[in-house]
Formats: C-alpha cells, structure tokens, sequence
C-alpha cells in the first residue's frame, strides 16, 4: 500500500510502498476513505511528541471501510466506521468506569502504531469503533477525528457548558473552531480569540458572537465583552500565551478546560495562578472522548442541530500531507484539511 512515512523531523514525509497491514483478531483493517491533518500530527513531526519517532506512519483522525475482519472483531467486510484516536481496552478500572479515553492500557494508531497516512489502516480493539451514519459524509466524519470529539467531550462532560453562558474559546485552528461551533450549538454566547483576522471573520460568518484580535488585553476585552468574563473558557492551542489569557477572561467561579496540547518546550509553562486563586476557578484537563459518546455527537450532527462541514477547508491528496504539517509552524487560514486522494 501507498504511505507517508516520518524519515527526519521536520523533513517532507517519503510516500513509500509499505507493506499491507495485518488484520487485528478483535479488530479489522479499514479502507482508508478520508482522513484529517490534525496540529498533534504536527507535534509529531517536529518531534515534539515523546511517542512520534521516525519510521512512523501518522493519522489518527480516519474514516474508512471494513476489508477484512479478524475472527473477534464486531464489525465485518463493507461496514464504514468511523474511529477516536484512543483505542481502550475495555476492561480496566477506567474503561468500566465510563473514562475510556484516560484507558491504562491506550492503542494509538498514528503516534504508537501505523496510522491512517496510508491506503489501509488496522485497527485493533475495533469496540471502539462507530458505524458511520447513512447522509454524513466521511470527509466530514474524518473531520470529527481528535478535534470535534474532544471539543465535545470537553464542553458537555468537563466543563458542563450550559445555554445562556459565556463560552470564550482561544484559538480558532480545528479544535476550537469545532468548540465554538458546538458551544453555539449548545445554546451558549460565543467569543473566539485569534491573531488571525481572516479566521476571525470566518468564525463570526458561522454565527459566532464576538471576535477578538489577540494581544496583551484580551482578558480584559473578553471580560468587557461578556459583561464580567465567560463562564467557560477553552485554550485551544497549549501555550503560555493562551493559558494565561483562557484564565484572565473568566468570572469568578469560572471553568479553565485544558484542550491544547502542551508538549515539547510548553510542557511547562507559567501559569497565572493568582487569577485562579483570586476567582475560585476550576482547571480542567481534557483529552480524547469516551467511545460509547459518539451516538451523542453523531445524532446532533445527523439531526441537523449542527454543521460541521463548514470546518472543513480543503481536501488534498496524501503527497499534499507534508505541506499541511509544515503550515502548522505559523498562523493558518481558516478551516481543516482532509486526506481524500491516497492515489497521489
């Protein structure tokens, strides 16, 4: 099968030949249909993900047809699924607690194990995979991907976001486009926090409530704005820039949700912890989303409550991947690319 393979950091990834992927017993190997560029791919391309090395085959955002199915898979030949990231075990104290997505023992395809930057993709413990919906596109499911179902996860289950309140989000790449769009959804008022005008003005042509252009006020604007600061606030990028104006712009009592991926040199980072301490604020971190959510997202999205496929900006094909990652190093346009074309 054709793949993009990591060979340096920072290096165009080499499509290459590679060999077909074994099928999984309790899992199967999909047909790559689309599959989404996320910005955690772009931490492994730099080499700041711990678990990234070279010789890896990333994409971890995928949607895709059943080719073959192992003896213990619950799905078999010509179903279309769609997959998180975090494949759990099902067993463990976490999994049985209802917390897949913080499972002790984590399959990652794209970080650990070959991924979706290919034409075939295996995927273990496939029960954690979803039944893609009749009438939604894979593009738009692919999409889903890391972003949209940890933007959800974050919004209902951590922060418990509700209608009628201030949600301020901190970063509008695909991770906090897909919060702003599902806080909108979800009743709240939204502003949205870029140093791109362009993404802005996109953001506010989806019905979003307020922009602001970063700078060192934006706490204070956002506070202005909202009439005393949000009541929810997610940092969408993990950076110190951000963390501390997420929890600047909050009003007292106010819900701090961690969705950017702090890695590399903003591992650790300087915190405004007198802003938390000041407002009695909670900090929340948040990472992937429990498998057995998905119906939620999936039917508010099939029930027409909500439009996602204003997140997607471009398809491209797999050799178009290395590009895609290297924008990550500055500010990019509006939307999200999707892997649709593995033929060049």
């Amino acid at each position: 099968m054709r793949a993009a393979v990591l060979k340096e950091y920072r290096k165009p990834l080499a499509i290459e030949e590679v060999p077909d992927p074994e099928v999984p017993r309790d899992g199967v190997v999909l047909k790559v249909i689309a599959c989404g560029v996320c910005r955690s791919d772009w931490h492994g391309w730099v080499g700041e993900h711990p678990r990234v090395k070279p010789g890896q085959i990333g994409g971890h955002e995928y949607c895709g047809e059943v080719i073959a199915a192992g003896p213990d898979a619950l799905y078999k030949r010509g179903d279309k699924l769609v997959a998180p990231f975090i494949l759990s075990c099902g067993t463990c104290p976490q999994c049985r607690s209802g917390a897949s997505n913080t499972c002790l023992d984590q399959r990652l395809p794209g970080f650990v194990e070959p991924g979706a930057f290919a034409e075939y993709v295996a995927v273990p413990r496939d029960h954690n995979l979803a039944r893609l919906p009749e009438g939604l596109s894979p593009t738009v499911a692919a999409g889903l991907g890391c972003r949209v179902t940890t933007s959800w996860h974050a919004l209902t289950d951590r922060a418990a976001l509700k209608a009628g309140e201030w949600l301020a989000v901190h970063g509008t790449g695909g991770i906090g486009l897909s919060a702003a769009i599902l806080g909108r959804a979800m009743g709240a008022h939204v502003v949205v926090v870029d140093v791109v005008q362009e993404k802005l003005d996109h953001a506010l042509s989806l019905g979003i409530d307020a922009a602001v252009l970063a700078d060192e006020d934006t706490g204070a604007r956002i506070k202005e704005i909202t009439g005393g600061g949000a009541h929810v606030s997610v940092e969408a990028l993990g950076i110190p820039a951000t963390v501390n104006a997420s929890l600047q712009c909050l009003r007292p009592l106010g819900r701090h949700v961690q969705v950017g991926l702090p890695t590399g040199h903003t591992a650790r980072m300087e915190v405004d912890m007198s802003a938390v301490y000041q407002g009695n604020l909670a900090m929340f971190g948040t990472r992937g989303m429990p498998a057995w959510r998905y119906p939620s997202l999936l039917s508010l999205i099939t029930s027409g409550k909500v439009d996602m496929a204003p997140m997607i900006a471009r398809e491209v094909g797999l050799s178009d991947v290395s590009a895609e990652l290297a924008a990550f190093d500055g500010p990019t346009p509006p939307g999200v690319a999707i892997v649709t074309d593995f033929s060049r």
